[in-house]
């Protein structure tokens, strides 16, 4: 199989992505997972890391987004919702996979982790720096490996990508939302990664950590 068309293994896959910006603009995003590390019995390997790359519109400039394993969270730590693009700035915006990732990406809510890039490097902003016409996710969200291999494009077109998200229930995972909500945890207990483990609020330990953190 051709590059063009996309490589799907065991470990690892790649492929392309037409990515509908805001303002009706279409670019193609390059992207790769690689999968390793613990899963459970019956389940596919988690992502151990990723990479997304694109060409900034009107120039030459080729740019990376890359989210590599980490030991606090056993694996990659994101699953990418939306690439936008204005004035020549890349805002990315991610939503943390699993509940580890997000304690230790601060809790964030509404539940999403947003990225600059800008001065040749990729800096953490909060969701209100974050342009209010960027509304609409517009990459492959939850296993997007299979996905990308289950629709047999060449390019995975902006109107599959659509659909996709179509089938999600949650209002969070539909638009990009920017008032907090109760049930952003999803239900993950509040945690902290202490001396290589995470420990909870009942824990002697994580209760003491607690007790520093609110002070």
């Amino acid at each position: 199989m051709s590059a063009e068309a996309g490589l799907f293994g065991l470990g690892g896959a790649s492929w392309k992505e037409e990515v509908l910006l805001h303002d009706g603009q279409k670019i193609i995003v390059e992207r790769s997972v690689e999968r390793g590390g613990r899963r459970e019995l019956g389940q596919r390997l988690p992502i151990k890391e990723q990479s997304l790359t694109f060409t900034l519109p009107g120039t030459i400039e080729k740019v990376t987004w890359e989210d590599n394993f980490t030991q606090d969270v056993g694996g990659a730590n994101f699953l990418p919702m939306q690439l936008e693009i204005r004035k020549d700035i890349a805002y990315l915006v991610a939503y943390p996979m699993g509940c580890q990732s997000y304690n230790k990406w601060g809790r964030p809510n509404p539940p999403y982790v947003v990225f600059k890039y800008q001065g040749k490097s990729w800096q953490r902003i909060s969701l209100q720096e974050l342009p209010v016409e960027f509304k609409t996710p517009n990459l492959i969200f939850s296993s997007p490996d299979s996905e990308a291999e289950k629709t047999g494009q060449r390019i995975v077109s902006a109107e599959t990508i659509k659909a996709l998200y179509e089938g999600y229930k949650q209002p969070e995972f539909k638009t990009i939302l920017r008032e907090a909500y109760p049930t952003a945890a999803g239900g993950c207990a509040e945690m902290i990664y202490y001396k290589g483990a995470w420990v909870g609020p009942g824990d002697s330990i994580g209760k003491r950590m607690m007790d520093r953190k609110a002070k």
